[in-house]
């Protein structure tokens, strides 16, 4: 069942958090950070025809005799994951495990694999086809033989050092596992926020569809989700688990990287933090942060509500 078609541009990080100091400070973070992810994403990759988005059109903010401000114009399309994404998709993935060696290759070939429910971004009618956002559901029941799967699984459990958190968390890789579905999403960071909610609704109405259309029942049953768990990173104050003494104080405690986990943090039914191995260098704005892995563990019963939340976000950024 295809996709409304769309293009969008690519435009200068706006990134999203509870307060102005917030926002301000991840700007800053992330553009450190975007000439980077978009050469790494740009070096791989193919793809043919893209899926269909809704047009947005904006005036340029740049002309060729203005000095560049970093504004870029590119159209983005939709496509299914396929084999010739594995390097551009790889290339988003690297970090997901922090520095850890695990079966990442696998990972992707398993994300690849599963074209019903996924979707690549890539530029529309670029010759390099690079892959700029990867987003899809995994099922860590139908999985849990896969190598990348049993490691990831390994890997999430000693992380979690809050006994309150351990039973539940190991509830949802066991014996939950077959209802619980592994929400990856993974983009270049200047990706424009307004493709945020054309891309979660394209992959939650794919997991229903899935639950509709896929040829067998086991395969039908596999998408019918009852949890999400997700795995990022966010910023954490360093002075974050002292009292704080106001509202100001409490809301600058976490900068989210990515704008759509502050409403999943909100909806979730428990999360933990962990420490990361891998630091990167980051803006002097931000020397009272800590960069910090996250896990969080949603019900899917939320995500009505998350989407309404992430289009209502976009719309009034």
């Amino acid at each position: 069942m295809p996709r409304k078609p769309s293009g969008h541009r690519l435009l200068p990080v706006r990134p999203l958090t509870f307060s102005p100091f917030a926002r301000s400070v991840a700007r800053v973070a992330t553009a450190y950070m975007v000439k980077h992810h978009v050469r790494d994403a740009m070096q791989h990759s193919a793809g043919d025809e893209f899926k269909k988005l809704k047009k947005v059109d904006r005036q340029s903010e740049s002309s060729e005799d203005e000095e560049f401000d970093g504004v870029v114009e590119a159209d983005f399309a939709f496509f299914d994951p396929k084999p010739e994404d594995f390097h551009g998709v790889k290339t988003l993935l690297q970090s997901y495990h922090d520095n850890k060696e695990w079966d990442l290759s696998g990972f992707v070939d398993l994300i690849l694999g599963q074209t019903t429910v996924g979707t690549v971004v890539k530029l529309e009618d670029d010759e390099d086809k690079g892959v700029f956002s990867i987003i899809t559901a995994l099922n860590l029941g139908r999985y849990k033989d896969h190598k990348c799967i049993s490691e990831l699984k390994e890997f999430l459990l000693k992380l979690c050092l809050e006994k309150d958190k351990i039973g539940n968390l190991r509830s949802l890789l066991g014996d939950k596992a077959q209802d619980v579905g592994l929400l990856v999403s993974q983009r270049v960071v200047n990706l424009p926020p307004e493709l945020l909610p054309h891309l979660y609704d394209a992959l939650f109405d794919e997991i229903l569809w899935a639950t509709e259309d896929e040829p067998t029942e086991e395969l039908r049953n596999s998408f019918r989700f009852k949890f999400y768990i997700v795995v990022s990173k966010i910023y954490k104050h360093k002075n974050a688990n002292q009292k704080r003494t106001s509202s100001t104080d409490k809301d600058d405690a976490f900068i989210y990287i990515k704008p759509e986990e502050e409403i999943l943090h909100k909806l979730s039914m428990w999360s933990f933090l962990f420490p990361l191995q891998t630091q990167q260098v980051v803006a002097h704005e931000l020397k009272d942060y800590q960069l910090n892995g996250i896990v969080m563990a949603v019900k899917a019963e939320g995500i009505s509500s998350f989407r309404q939340q992430l289009r209502t976000l976009i719309s009034e950024s």
